[in-house]
């Protein structure tokens, strides 16, 4: 392959992995604060079932943050281990 084909290989992995890694992370952020927010909320309506609240937050938080951190562990494969580019000859 021409070195101009892989620069445009490599431009576009960058670009893609970049738009997933802003997408990837925002989503799990947005929707960590909205669980948080109604964690809150119902705690400040059901004080006494607050430490039940409390577990499964974290329980749901847990979950949420691992979803960012397999958007990072594949666009880490796209940049560093391309599954692709034995497609295109490089």
């Amino acid at each position: 392959m021409s070195p101009d084909q892989t620069l445009k290989f490599a431009v576009v992995t960058t670009i893609v992995v970049g738009a997933s890694i802003v997408l990837g992370t925002i989503t799990a952020a947005i929707m960590e604060g909205k669980a948080v927010m109604k964690a809150f909320d119902n705690m400040a309506r059901q004080p006494s079932v607050a430490d039940r609240i409390r577990g499964l937050l974290f329980v749901t938080l847990a979950l949420l943050e691992s979803t960012a951190i397999y958007v990072l562990l594949i666009c880490l494969i796209l940049l560093f281990a391309n599954p692709f580019s034995s497609l295109f000859g490089f």
